[in-house]
C-alpha cells in the first residue's frame, strides 16, 4: 500500500529504515528516468565509499600476562626449562567503518559523457565531519560546472542544511542546477504536510528534460518494500514538534487500523 502521508513520511527517516529506503528510492528513480531517456542516454547507480576511522586509537587492557614454564619433560636438562616473561603490549586498532552511499549518474550513450548527477542526501552527508566535507567539495564542483547538471534531494529533517542562499523555512527540499545556468539553481522548499513535487531532470542541451514525480516514487517504494508492516513502531527521529507529532500519529493510527484516510 502507498504511504499514508500526503508528502514525505517521517517514519522513513528512522536510522533503522533509512539506508534501505535510500537504496530503493534511488533504484526506483533510476528506472523511472531510464524509461524516458533511452536509447540516447543511460542511467547508472554509482557509489561513494567513505572510510570512517575512529577519532583516536584508545589502548585497551587485554588482561595481565602470567609467567609460563616451558619444557619439563623427562630426560630434559634443567637448562631446557626456561621462564617466558611478560610480552610487550601493542594497541589493537578499532575497526574502521566503510559507508557506501549510492547516487545516480545519467550519461550520453554514444560518448559516455556524464550529463547529470542526482544525489539523495543521507545522514553521513549532513553530519559534521570528514564525510560532509568530502560531499561539500564534490557538490561545489558540480554546482560550478558548466557541463554537468546537478540534482540534490534532501528528505531528512535532521542535521544542518547544505549551503543554499535564501532557502525559505522548510523541512525538506529538492534542488536542480542546470549546467547552462552558471549562477542560479531551482529550489523546491517542501514542508512536512506538502506533497512532494514533480521536478525536471535536465539532460544535454537542447534535449528536453525528463520528469521525476517524487511523490509517486515514494508511494511505489513504500508499497514494494512492505513498509506498512514494519516501520510504524515508536516515534519518528528527530522528534516532531507538538502539532506535527499529533497530526502524524493520528494518520498512522488510522493507517495501521485500516481506517479510511481523510487526507
Amino acid at each position: 500500500m502507498p504511504s499514508p502521508f500526503p508528502g514525505m513520511n517521517p517514519w522513513l527517516e528512522q536510522a533503522v529504515v533509512w539506508h534501505d529506503f535510500h537504496q530503493r528510492f534511488l533504484t526506483t528513480i533510476s528506472e523511472v528516468i531510464a524509461d524516458q531517456v533511452a536509447p540516447d542516454y543511460y542511467v547508472a547507480l554509482e557509489e561513494h565509499v567513505y572510510i570512517q576511522e575512529p577519532p583516536q586509537l584508545v589502548p585497551r587492557y587485554l588482561g595481565r600476562p602470567d609467567l609460563a614454564v616451558v619444557g619439563g619433560g623427562k630426560g630434559e636438562t634443567e637448562a631446557a626449562t626456561a621462564m617466558v616473561g611478560a610480552p610487550v603490549y601493542t594497541v589493537i586498532p578499532e575497526a574502521m567503518d566503510v559507508v557506501r552511499e549510492s547516487y545516480i549518474e545519467i550519461r550520453h550513450a554514444d560518448e559516455e559523457e556524464l550529463v547529470t548527477v542526482l544525489e539523495l542526501l543521507s545522514p553521513s552527508n549532513k553530519q559534521s565531519g570528514l564525510d560532509r566535507d568530502a560531499y561539500l567539495a564534490k557538490r561545489r564542483t558540480f554546482l560550478m560546472s558548466g557541463r554537468i547538471n546537478f540534482i540534490e534531494i534532501d528528505l531528512l529533517r535532521g542535521g544542518p542544511r547544505m549551503p543554499i542562499e535564501e532557502l525559505t523555512s522548510c523541512e525538506y527540499y529538492a534542488l536542480v542546477k542546470r549546467a547552462t545556468e552558471r549562477t542560479r539553481a531551482g529550489v523546491w522548499p517542501i514542508r512536512l504536510r506538502d506533497k512532494l513535487p514533480v521536478i525536471p531532470v535536465p539532460l544535454r542541451h537542447p534535449d528536453p528534460d525528463a520528469s521525476l514525480n517524487l511523490q509517486d516514487t515514494l508511494h511505489t517504494v513504500h508499497d514494494r518494500a512492505g513498509y506498512r508492516y514494519r516501520i510504524y513502531r515508536g516515534t519518528p527521529r528527530p522528534k516532531l514538534v507538538a502539532d506535527d507529532a499529533t497530526w502524524c500519529e493520528s494518520i498512522v493510527q488510522r493507517y495501521v487500523n485500516d481506517e479510511p484516510s481523510t487526507l
